[in-house]
């Protein structure tokens, strides 16, 4: 090779490699880091409370602070703008409770409509002692009845026959 390829050939590696690695950095660019800004770290650490508490309507198995969705951007928007307005975070709470239903808290209340979803595994676990109970009672040992005669001589028979 003449030096005038190698040179080429040199460009060109140096060139895909960077051609790659901002190929590879070209996904970091367009992550979001959501920065607020709250009148006192009281309200900062509540909203850390309560995003954390609420569930992305969209996501369902992540909470509003963990999702990418719009829906939670949006909430959390809604919960800063609620914080500085001064609300309880049990207006808040029931606020969003009342615009997306009771599946938006990760603690839904107990009440007529959670009972169920609360004792459930209380009484199914009850339910279960319960049934092992009934099930080791009803199997108590009883002893085996004695051989009669007869059978004593067939099975010393089948012994010795075993033995041989």
């Amino acid at each position: 090779m003449t030096a005038s390829r190698v040179v080429l050939a040199r460009h060109g590696c140096i060139s895909l490699a960077w051609s790659l690695l901002l190929w590879a950095l070209t996904p970091a660019a367009y992550a979001l880091i959501e920065t607020y800004e709250f009148s006192s770290p009281a309200l900062e650490q509540r909203y850390q409370v309560l995003s954390q508490e609420l569930r992305c309507p969209k996501c369902q198995n992540q909470n509003i602070a963990d999702s990418n969705a719009p829906i939670a951007r949006d909430l959390r928007v809604v919960l800063v703008e609620q914080l500085e307005a001064g609300q309880t975070d049990e207006q808040i709470l029931a606020f969003m409770v009342a615009r997306y239903g009771e599946f938006v808290r990760y603690r839904p209340t107990v009440d007529r409509n959670t009972a169920l979803l609360w004792w459930a595994p209380g009484l199914l676990i009850g339910a279960g002692f319960v049934a092992l109970a009934f099930h080791f009672k009803g199997r108590r040992r009883v002893a085996a009845p004695a051989l009669t005669a007869t059978e004593a001589a067939q099975l010393k028979k089948l012994m010795e026959n075993d033995s041989l």
